[in-house]
């Protein structure tokens, strides 16, 4: 009753004072001291840190860590979070020391920042330091200086935090017990934000780095305004309007002052740049047990969760590390609830599911002794079924990669075409294939689920399609791609799409204030795109000989879905995906330096014959 008294008092004083709290905050200041502090490295760079400790000290409390580029505000040792501290509620209320920390060169530390801080494998000086050796000094004064602390440390963080908590693992502090990289930024050049095999993300690195690229002096509480404002509603028509990419860099722009913005465009192949940027070979000799988590419908970094796991697995096959894939997007596994997105309806709340069920007893059993941790190697949620599956390994074992054939006709078979063939597009850079129907200012994250019928009545897409299902096909683990294709030019992107089509008399959603016609809706499961230069190797281009009939062969990420008996398997190519990426010129060349006269026109062909059998592999799983 006392306890409530106060929390009452205390909301309410503060609500007087200008300062609305939600649940959470009030929970903050009740339970929980905050202490700011510089932390020095062993360059003698020093960090920026806010610390909340429990007030209760009866008991011994592990460390749960978040090293950020976004900010530990609010700043101030009087000024207290609007929202909970660490990576759910639960774990604030069973009561942690969270530590935030600014990494260095970012808002109130103070250093150089660096896009995705190279790893230094083999240390020879202090001046050698990268993310885990920041982490590993951060652990080390915490351990010295935070009293009634039990020894043991974690590390969390989503997206770009996310790296910071992979880039831990390396050389890891011994306190360091648990560590959990949530859609954790990996490789910026193959799969995650920047660009997906060499296609340049345009509409989120523009979105995202006029804001994340502004300057400092030293160091700020408030970066201040972005490098530039644009006003626009229609995403599609604003790119197009200002041209080719290196007009980005003119006056109402980035105006050559975005400095990782520029890297990017200096950067068009996998070059040292990028490798160094590269975390997953610096995953080895592993300690820490690892969590790794990722969303289905991640727009951002699907590719990041799954390849940082199969990279830690790969090179510490002893560890004990763990992958939870769920029906996601980006970070949405945080929230509170998450029953719905797009079309899907899952039926349960899957984000409480993981809050509950695994997360909060990851932390709990490795940091506290607490309860008993039955977490297998794969956490999957399965689209379709709408079911949670435990496996052993990621992919399953009894899942087996088998083609399925495009051919005449636009069908999908999982028999070869037995007669020459082809089918051709015109691919025009001033009129790109959209990658969402409809008009939006920002990226639209359901068009990972979206109906792709306004792309396949387009004439520069291809669409291939199975019989309808005369029983369920459930798909478990990696898909690739293995098109043989031509084109009149000497470059040109592919955007390979798996798609699944309800059938005809699928109802309508009851209520239906979308106005949604699901009869024959066709579902996106998975899509990718590789620059087709980057066909035989992401570091060495090679242009396409107009005419000549050349395999592409990529990899797009991994799926866990269900096409159910009624429905079909369709699979779109095309050679545009814009705004969400750049127009390739359709001419071989180093696309941020393309002027506009270098946008062309290209023919290309599909081909489906026996020697040129253009298939897709899907990992069917022997149920």
């Amino acid at each position: 009753m006392k306890c409530l008294s106060f929390l009452f008092l205390l909301q309410a004083s503060l609500i007087l004072h200008g300062q609305t709290l939600n649940e959470d905050s009030v929970f903050i200041r009740t339970h929980y001291t905050k202490k700011e502090v510089y932390i020095a490295m062993r360059d003698g760079v020093k960090l920026f840190t806010t610390i909340y400790e429990p007030k209760d000290k009866s008991q011994k409390y592990p460390f749960l860590i978040q090293r950020t580029p976004y900010s530990c505000a609010p700043y101030g040792a009087t000024k207290f979070p609007n929202r909970r501290l660490g990576p759910n509620r639960q774990l604030m209320q069973e009561q942690y020391i969270f530590v935030h920390q600014d990494v260095r060169g970012r808002y109130m530390s103070y250093g150089k920042f660096q896009e995705m801080t190279p790893a230094i494998d083999k240390k020879v000086s202090k001046k050698d330091v990268d993310e885990s050796s920041d982490t590993y000094d951060t652990v080390d004064w915490l351990l010295k200086n935070i009293g009634n602390n039990n020894g043991r440390v974690g590390v969390y963080g989503i997206s770009y935090p996310g790296f910071y908590a992979t880039a831990s693992l390396p050389d890891a502090h011994p306190a360091i017990k648990a560590v959990s990289p949530q859609a954790p930024v990996t490789d910026e050049f193959i799969g995650d934000d920047a660009n997906h095999k060499g296609a340049f993300f345009l509409l989120d690195n523009f979105d995202f780095m006029k804001y994340f690229d502004a300057h400092r002096k030293g160091p700020v509480q408030d970066y201040g305004k972005s490098l530039f404002t644009s006003d626009y509603t229609d995403a599609y028509k604003f790119f197009l309007d200002m041209g080719p990419l290196n007009n980005s860099n003119g006056p109402l722009y980035f105006n050559n002052q975005g400095k990782i913005w520029n890297e990017y465009l200096a950067h068009d192949t996998y070059d040292d740049y990028w490798q160094k940027r590269n975390i997953r070979p610096h995953l080895k000799n592993i300690k820490p047990a690892v969590l790794v988590v990722g969303g289905w419908f991640d727009a951002e970094d699907m590719f990041g969760a799954l390849r940082t796991y199969e990279s830690i697995e790969k090179q510490n096959p002893q560890n004990s590390s763990s992958l939870v894939m769920g029906p996601w997007t980006h970070g949405a596994w945080s929230r509170m609830e998450w029953t719905k997105f797009g079309t899907h309806d899952f039926v349960q709340n899957t984000s409480g599911f993981y809050r509950d069920e695994i997360e909060t007893k990851f932390f709990n059993y490795y940091l506290k002794n607490k309860g008993g941790l039955d977490l297998p190697e794969a956490y999957i949620f399965e689209t379709g079924s709408n079911e949670w599956k435990k496996y052993d390994t990621w992919p399953p074992p009894n899942s087996t990669p088998l083609p399925f054939y495009l051919k005449e006709n636009k069908k999908l078979s999982r028999s070869q075409a037995r007669s020459n063939g082809f089918d051709e597009y015109v691919s025009d850079p001033a009129n790109p294939v959209p990658y969402v129907d409809g008009t939006y200012r920002r990226r639209r994250n359901e068009y990972m689920v979206d109906d792709q019928r306004f792309a396949s009545e387009r004439p520069d897409v291809l669409t291939y399609q199975t019989d309808t299902l005369a029983f369920p096909i459930t798909i478990s683990g990696k898909i690739f791609a293995d098109i043989f294709v031509s084109t009149t030019g000497t470059d040109a992107d592919f955007v390979v799409k798996l798609i699944d089509v309800l059938p005809g008399d699928e109802p309508d959603p009851v209520p239906n204030p979308q106005n949604l016609h699901m009869a024959g809706y066709q579902r996106l499961v998975r899509a990718e795109v590789i620059r087709g230069k980057f066909r035989n190797s992401f570091e060495k281009p090679a242009p396409f000989t107009p005419g000549r009939i050349e395999e592409v062969k990529f990899e797009l990420p991994d799926a866990a879905h269900t096409f159910k008996k009624g429905h079909r398997i369709m699979i779109q190519v095309q050679s545009s995906w814009f705004p969400l990426v750049d127009r390739n010129p359709q001419k071989y060349l180093n696309i941020p330096n393309a002027e506009s006269h270098d946008f062309q026109k290209s023919t290309i062909r599909i081909y489906h014959d026996p020697e040129h059998s253009s298939k897709i592999f899907l990992p069917i799983l022997n149920q």
